[in-house]
């Protein structure tokens, strides 16, 4: 239609650089996937002289970042109301670097679980600032495709974890070149960022109309003065119906909130982190590289492409957001994941029945299915949803309240994966010898009845969000109807 063009060009950059917050995401957390292996093993990093890192403490050098997350995106929210998304992200962008040295020159485990911790900080206020900022710079019929471009970074940042992890896999201390690697797009994101406006909701909210509409000419809105206006009056009535502090009580903001907390939940409550976090693990505890010269590296190698297909159907979810909507896409999403982790459950559950190979073909295979499943439907419209729901006032620490709740989520799966399986299924012969290692089919049964719930919420909860204005999104909620009425 004529009346939805826009200055592409400058939107479409304006979100990539911003985007490199989603890769830095994505990186540093889908590079503990390979480094763990190595640092288990790491004779400088021996515990009491065992000759590998106990599972708790494996556990917790991979959740402990998750932890940060929450902390970062629950004590963040308000500062970015008060400083900017810009200034939040530039900030964010330094301390990502600063993280990404002090990992690799960690000479102890209590150092690494303090550098990991900084990082995780980091990547909890660019997992909703990033979303936040795109979302107030996009035209509304293009909103969801631009937003997801973050969702797109975050899992080339997890496939190229898997490839510098490939890549250092077999170097002494690879470990240490793994982490280094993340300077450079933290580099490039914080240098970015100096060169980008701010949003023009923010700076309306602050009182920077000129500035604002400077920046709504740029984006190259077709009624400019009409979404200014649209602006002003969201801002007019949340100024007499809310205060900062008072917000989040308003019956009127409450379904937001609970949307908001609820797609996060479900989001990492279906397991997408173990899978994440555990590839390899998980393809060791299934048998690959038990006869290899090299077990290492042909554990991480079948995590490949699982990122690449991440990927993929990312750039699929893009295309299909703004056509499709959420609901469906969320619907599709949901019903395969749960067909994944049945099959994966039921793998290692009853893997005494099985061959060894194929136990690694249903691990392989089941893990193949699950990802592009999450891919088109919970990994990037659970941000999107996030970015739409809140008042213009409170976007930022709605947000992050949400962002909180997904990392704390995303803490318990990753600080339990293991431990969980131990509990529900007990432990199966390790396929390089007599040892028990961890069996993880119950962790992944309990997963696939999450992903049952998860259908219900959004049948009975989640607005269609296609195609209105974040003001028209507002406007519903002042109204006191229901979601599902959008």
């Amino acid at each position: 239609m004529k009346d939805k063009k826009y200055n592409k060009g400058f939107v479409i950059l304006t979100a990539a650089i911003v985007a490199f917050g989603g890769l830095l995401f994505g990186f540093d957390t889908g590079v503990i996937s390979g480094a763990l292996l190595l640092i288990k093993q790491d004779p400088a990093l021996a515990i009491n002289g065992m000759p590998e890192l106990p599972e708790r403490i494996q556990e917790w050098i991979v959740s402990i970042t998750v932890l940060g997350a929450a902390i970062g995106a629950m004590s963040s929210g308000r500062i970015s109301d008060k400083l900017g998304r810009k200034k939040i992200i530039i900030i964010t962008a330094f301390i990502f670097a600063a993280g990404s040295i002090g990992l690799a020159l960690a000479n102890s485990v209590a150092l690494l679980i303090i550098w990991r911790f900084i990082v995780g900080i980091a990547i909890g206020v660019a997992s909703y600032t990033v979303p936040l900022y795109i979302s107030e710079v996009s035209p509304s019929h293009a909103r969801g495709a631009l937003v997801s471009i973050n969702q797109l970074a975050i899992t080339v940042g997890i496939f190229a974890s898997y490839l510098v992890d490939l890549g250092f896999a077999e170097v002494a201390e690879g470990w240490r070149w793994m982490f280094i690697v993340g300077l450079v797009p933290s580099l490039i994101l914080g240098i970015g960022m100096f060169f980008l406006p701010e949003t023009p909701r923010w700076l309306l909210t602050n009182n920077e109309e000129d500035n604002a509409r400077k920046v709504v000419n740029k984006v190259g809105e077709p009624n400019p003065e009409k979404i200014i206006d649209d602006i002003k009056v969201s801002l007019k009535k949340e100024g007499k119906q809310l205060s900062t502090r008072k917000a989040l009580s308003a019956k009127w903001v409450r379904p937001a909130l609970i949307i908001g907390i609820g797609v996060m939940l479900f989001q990492q409550f279906v397991g997408i982190n173990t899978i994440i976090y555990y590839s390899p693990t998980i393809f060791e505890m299934a048998g690959f590289g038990a006869e290899s010269g090299s077990p290492v590296y042909d554990a991480i190698l079948p995590s490949l492409p699982i990122g690449a297909i991440n990927v993929i159907f990312t750039i699929v979810a893009i295309f299909l957001v703004d056509k499709w909507g959420r609901k469906p896409l969320l619907y599709l999403g949901l019903i395969g994941m749960v067909l994944a982790l049945v099959a994966l459950g039921i793998g290692f559950t009853f893997h005494e029945s099985i061959s060894s190979s194929t136990l690694r073909y249903i691990a392989f295979i089941s893990m193949i299915i699950y990802i592009p499943f999450f891919a088109i439907s919970l990994g990037p419209i659970a941000w999107l949803l996030i970015s739409e729901v809140y008042p213009t006032k409170i976007r930022g620490v709605g947000m992050s309240i949400a962002t909180m709740v997904n990392w704390l989520a995303n803490f318990v799966v990753a600080n339990t994966f293991l431990s969980l399986g131990k509990i529900t299924t007990g432990q199966m012969p390790a396929p390089t010898g007599d040892d028990m290692i961890t069996n993880p089919g119950g962790a992944f049964f309990i997963y696939a009845v999450i992903g049952i719930l998860g259908l219900i919420f959004v049948y009975s909860y989640i607005p269609e969000t296609k195609g209105h204005t974040l003001e028209e999104i507002e406007q519903h909620f002042q109204a006191g109807k229901h979601p599902k009425e959008l």
